[in-house]
């Protein structure tokens, strides 16, 4: 079979090995789709957290079921799963936080990923298709995300949440947290990202900071309130970093991008308003079903994300076009074994 393999930042090179063969417990499975998402252009780019070289990357996933010894599943079914490997025993899982384990493993960052042809799994992750087409179940896992990040924030119905960053993670965030009630302010750099949000999904007011002074413009959008709720889907330290400033008193930060460095803040300015700084990690099987089940409902329509396509064979050379602002690029899919 195919694979590629992030040999180092900046480098993709496709490569051949033997089709992965499932031990006891294990399903082999055939990649259809493939998303693109944030952590795959971090490692890419060499600012990825918790990551080492060679890789194959890949974590969003959609395929076909091959064979293996999962109750249920059969050979053709379409299939996706949870790709965050949990050692089931830490702290963290004996509380049902298996999404932050302390020895986890994320399928794509630090294990090898689902950019090949077939890939190995432990049948404990699988997730059947429920009815969604390939397209659908590629993008279950960013919503997924999205879905924790929203309910990490603990967001109500009336407030007002400002979601930094429109990327496909941040779409998600904006549209949870609209199905939770909340008016959303979104804030990019990028004005067709900002456009995408206005006209499919509706966002209350947005922001670019490059022409407007944010600070000001948030205190004129909430009548002086600020933001009940901030979520961080950049990853961006300087934009991390501001928003401490942009907090309503007694509200929430939810950092769901992840950067290498740290974080500085007055603490004084973050102590005078009671605020809440939280991260959000990966999300849990109840966030995975709960996407699954709003975009069988129509609530959620996740294929008005995707704006680019690539052939498999097509990504080594082509991958860095994906990431060239000009592409307007939300949401890249791999198309693989079509």
């Amino acid at each position: 079979m195919n694979y590629i393999v992030c040999e180092e930042p900046g480098t993709f090179l496709l490569k051949e090995q033997d089709i992965p063969k499932p031990k006891a417990g294990e399903s082999l499975l055939r990649i259809r789709k493939i998303g693109i998402c944030g952590t795959d252009i971090h490692a890419f780019g060499g600012t990825q957290p918790y990551f080492n070289y060679p890789r194959v990357l890949g974590h969003e996933i959609a395929a076909e079921y091959v064979e293996g010894s999962a109750v249920g599943f059969n050979t053709g079914d379409a299939v996706s799963f949870i790709p965050y490997f949990s050692c089931g025993s830490c702290v963290a899982c004996r509380n049902g936080l298996t999404n932050c384990c302390t020895s986890i493993k994320v399928f794509g960052v630090h294990i090898d990923g689902g950019m090949a042809e077939y890939v190995v799994v432990p049948d404990g992750y699988l997730l059947h298709g429920e009815g969604l087409d390939f397209d659908e179940l590629a993008l279950v896992e960013p919503l997924a995300i999205a879905a924790h990040g929203v309910r990490r924030a603990g967001v109500r119905e009336g407030e007002t949440v400002l979601v930094m960053g429109a990327g496909p993670i941040g779409i998600g965030l904006i549209k949870f947290a609209q199905q939770a009630g909340a008016q959303v302010i979104a804030l990019d750099v990028n004005e067709h990202r900002l456009d995408f949000c206005k006209d499919e999904l509706g966002v209350w007011q947005t922001l670019n900071p490059m022409n407007a002074d944010v600070m000001e413009r948030l205190a004129e959008i909430t009548n002086g309130d600020m933001p009940t709720v901030i979520i961080d889907a950049t990853g961006n330290r300087n934009v991390m970093n501001s928003a401490f400033q942009y907090l309503a008193h007694g509200g929430r930060y939810v950092l769901v991008g992840l950067q290498k460095g740290e974080l500085s803040f007055s603490h004084p300015e973050f102590h005078k308003r009671e605020s809440t700084l939280m991260s959000s990690r990966n999300a849990t099987r109840e966030d995975f079903q709960y996407v699954i089940e709003s975009i069988k409902s129509g609530t959620i329509n996740p294929k008005k994300y995707i704006t680019h396509r690539i052939a498999f064979k097509d990504l080594p050379s082509g991958f860095e076009d994906l990431l060239a602002p000009e592409n307007n690029v939300i949401k890249a899919l791999v198309e693989i074994n079509d």
